[in-house]
């Protein structure tokens, strides 16, 4: 099985650290963000192309074409939004019947990734005290998703939805859309596969919520010290 791992992004909210390293570079408790993601991911996965654009090079460098026992390859992004990058590895998995997403400054746990794996379609979710500033998740009874409002004025839960999916070849039948700012949103694909796929929630037991700014660092490493193995 293969994934899409997406890491073109500035960063810049983790300015002024992203200044000289991409954000999946950025160490927690003295390990790279993506080092701790490929440990996370099932053995299952053999091949992974990383997206790449802001400070690309450092990230090739890094992972070269084998890390973690995972061949590996790269797409370029674009500046144009997550949508645009993210169709940059569209050919990578063309011949897979569904494939892993994830994004390249997330902390998933791999307890979590597996449990994804499980279902045909599935996001990764997790529960926020705050959701004000993320795409919230609303579900049908049998616990797909029925809907994700992206920054809410008034939240309609607190459900995040977020950085690991699984998905198939249908999600390139959607059109991305353009925003207010111009970019192409991904969340506006994911918007319309939600209608063509039953995609399962997976709550996250051991979710890091945000990983944003400098502030977020001693959060999150918080959490990671008490993750079990």
């Amino acid at each position: 099985m293969k994934a899409i791992i997406l890491a073109a992004g500035k960063g810049e909210r983790m300015l002024p650290l992203t200044k000289t390293i991409p954000k999946p570079l950025i160490p927690v408790l003295g390990k790279p963000v993506l080092d701790r993601l490929f440990e996370a991911i099932p053995e299952e996965i053999t091949d992974v192309v990383i997206v790449v654009l802001h400070l690309a090079k450092k990230i090739q460098k890094h992972c070269g074409n084998n890390f973690y026992g995972r061949k590996i390859s790269y797409a370029i992004g674009s500046v144009e939004g997550n949508a645009k990058s993210f169709l940059a590895a569209k050919d990578f998995v063309k011949n897979e019947s569904r494939f892993l997403l994830l994004q390249g400054d997330e902390l998933p746990y791999s307890k979590d990734i597996e449990r994804c794996l499980t279902f045909s379609s599935s996001s990764l979710c997790f529960e926020m005290p705050d959701p004000w500033n993320h795409g919230i998740a609303a579900l049908r009874p049998d616990g797909t998703i029925e809907s994700v409002v992206e920054k809410p004025k008034v939240p309609i839960g607190n459900l995040v939805n977020d950085g690991v999916m699984v998905l198939t070849q249908k999600i390139f039948d959607c059109e991305p859309l353009q925003g207010a700012k111009g970019e192409f949103s991904f969340s506006s694909m994911f918007d319309q596969y939600i209608k063509k796929e039953r995609v399962m929630a997976i709550k996250a037991q051991y979710g890091c919520g945000g990983f944003s700014s400098p502030a977020d660092i001693p959060r999150v490493e918080e959490i990671l010290k008490q993750r079990p193995i």
